[in-house]
């Protein structure tokens, strides 16, 4: 698969800045929350005709890149 950074845009003009789907104004926080509440695909597809299932897939890789990379510490109290 070609990299997120193909189909996801970051610009502080856009949607106040979320990460969205390239040349939409869908954020990846919207499809990733269709697919959390149990969209299929095919679903998504259907209802939203301007994204293709690189899209999807590019907002899957996009949100594992960032979790990657969070560590949780613990506090003392």
């Amino acid at each position: 698969m070609e990299s997120w950074k193909d189909r996801i845009a970051l610009d502080p003009a856009v949607l106040t800045g979320k990460p969205v789907v390239k040349d939409t104004r869908l954020s990846v926080e919207f499809v990733l929350g269709l697919l959390a509440q149990g969209w299929s695909e095919a679903e998504v597809l259907r209802n939203h005709p301007d994204l293709a299932r690189e899209d999807i897939l590019a907002c899957i890789a996009y949100a594992q890149e960032r979790i990657g990379d969070e560590r949780v510490y613990p506090i003392s109290a």
